[in-house]
């Protein structure tokens, strides 16, 4: 089976790394079937060079991208996927931090879910009170304009 994966070259503390091609069984420094470019993870830009071509006819062919060349390769826009993210181990003491951190924070969001609520019922009753109120008005008004106009035909008669 081919990979694509980094080998390393440069100096002491001065990394540049190639974009090979090889057996997944061989040693990555070792033998390797094509260059397909380097990777300088130092520069301002972390300057990546392809062979655009060349990557995209061993992906055809098969080759499996290791997860950092898959994350470059996505970068470069060769390979249109999610990144790969890297592998963290969580202790066991971690873990049962991160599982009280993570109860604490449903129960706040539980908590202000139900504070909301009943101020939404409030405001839902207050609402109708209020429009009974402008209705009485409203019958109220009429009933006093009435004995108004029947005054005003009793004059005139």
């Amino acid at each position: 089976m081919l990979s694509i994966r980094l080998s390393r070259v440069g100096k002491k503390k001065q990394p540049i790394y190639r974009v090979t091609v090889t057996e997944k069984t061989r040693d990555p420094y070792g033998k390797f079937l094509e260059i397909l470019g380097h990777y300088d993870p130092r520069s301002a830009d972390k300057k990546l060079v392809l062979k655009e071509d060349r990557v995209t006819y061993w992906l055809s062919v098969g080759a499996q991208p290791s997860d950092t060349v898959k994350n470059l390769l996505i970068k470069a826009g060769l390979i249109k996927s999610d990144k790969k993210a890297k592998g963290v181990a969580i202790s066991k003491k971690r873990q049962v931090k991160l599982d009280a951190k993570k109860g604490e924070a449903a129960e706040k969001a539980a908590a202000k879910a139900e504070a909301e609520a009943p101020v939404v019922e409030e405001a839902k009753e207050e609402a109708p009170a209020v429009e009974e109120k402008v209705e009485e008005k409203k019958e109220e008004a009429p009933a006093e304009e009435a004995p108004k106009e029947e005054v005003k035909e009793e004059t005139k008669e």
